[in-house]
């Protein structure tokens, strides 16, 4: 692990025949000359391979509620502290964080961090875990796996909030890093990823399959239904049909509302009629935890008993109201588990607003 910030030799590149270097983190696989930036715009060509340039760096540090990532089977009502650095290897349409995930500025607008000053700040702000956030955080991989295992020496969790558009090699060394993750799955067919994500379907569901299934990361997935764009009860059912059968019907799917943004300033928001309508179609295709986002629904984002219909967890907003599990994260009405990972009922219940704080130097060692 270097001790200063940026530029870090990246792991994951091939030398091409024509004198290129080839990026081999994720299926875009630039091929770049010396001084020349992938797609991503964080991983550059040099004379002697590719390099993270945003090693160390982030947009800023947030303390947040894990309900905002989103996560709801995963320590609910613990705090995160999260982070982000800048550029993305998709290039959606609507991203609601264009400011980072499209910016070249990246000199002029990060504060630097090593990985021990951020799992030594989490644990200074009564953080659970760490988010990885905000931007695709696979394309600083380097960074997050650093700082993931600074964190695990603090009993600090990590947690990826991703796209999951990522090559089989860079994907095992970061899934094993990784204690909860929440994937997007954007839509579900090439056809809009291709239009509104410059990206492909496939690989995102090889690696929600490989998360669900080959690793001990939680895993829950998140679906922005855009109107006239991936909202239709086909898609809906196709997707859903698809999560059962290939990674089960207790991961978690939330469906979010769309807000005006980016390059769709003139599509119109996500009726609250639509998010309503897909869950009632994911539970009738067997899915258990279905939820809605971006709304404010109490019973679209609480957590229901798939056994006796009891009331589990309340949510409304970001606070945490009723709690109906026993001390061992199993309904206290019928005894039915909840998967997930629970650390016992919130303090208070009460829910909290994100706030910006300043990452502090960890004491040596």
């Amino acid at each position: 692990m270097p001790t200063e910030t940026n530029p870090l030799p990246g792991r994951w590149w091939s030398r091409l025949s024509d004198g290129r270097f080839q990026c081999d983190l994720c299926p875009r696989r630039c091929a770049m000359r010396p001084g020349q930036r992938g797609f991503c715009f964080v991983r550059e060509a040099t004379d002697d391979g590719v390099v993270l340039t945003t090693w160390g760096r982030s947009s800023g540090y947030f303390v947040d509620p894990i309900e905002k990532k989103p996560l709801f089977h995963y320590l609910p009502g613990s705090s995160v502290l999260s982070f982000g650095t800048a550029g993305c290897n998709l290039g959606c349409r609507y991203c609601q964080n264009w400011d980072l995930s499209r910016s070249k500025e990246m000199d002029r607008m990060q504060a630097r961090a090593l990985p021990e000053d951020i799992a030594f700040t989490a644990r200074e702000a009564d953080c659970d875990s760490v988010a990885y956030t905000y931007n695709e955080p696979t394309i600083f991989a380097e960074y997050a796996i650093d700082t993931a295992r600074a964190c695990r020496e603090r009993g600090i969790h990590s947690i990826a909030v991703t796209n999951g558009y990522v090559n089989p090699e860079p994907r095992r060394a970061f899934y094993a890093e990784m204690d909860a993750a929440n994937i997007d799955l954007k839509g579900f067919t090439e056809g809009y990823y291709d239009k509104l994500c410059l990206a492909e379907l496939g690989p995102v569901l090889d690696t929600i399959e490989y998360a669900a299934n080959a690793t001990d990361c939680w895993v829950e997935l998140t679906t922005l239904l855009i109107p006239g764009d991936n909202d239709s009860d086909v898609e809906i059912e196709a997707e859903s049909a698809w999560i059962r059968e290939h990674v089960g019907p207790d991961v978690p799917l939330h469906f979010t509302a769309f807000h005006p943004s980016y390059r769709m300033m003139d599509t119109a928001p996500t009726p609250h009629a639509t998010l309503v309508r897909a869950r009632q179609i994911a539970l009738s295709h067997g899915l258990h935890f279905v939820y809605v986002g971006n709304v404010l629904d109490r019973e679209g984002s609480s957590t229901w008993c798939p056994g006796c219909g009891a009331l589990l967890v309340e949510r409304i907003g970001y606070q945490i109201g009723a709690w109906g599990l026993d001390e061992h994260g199993a309904c206290a009405r019928c005894g039915r588990p909840l998967p997930g990972v629970f650390g016992g009922r919130p303090l208070g219940y009460a829910g909290m607003s994100p706030y910006p704080i300043e990452i502090s130097a960890a004491p040596p060692r």
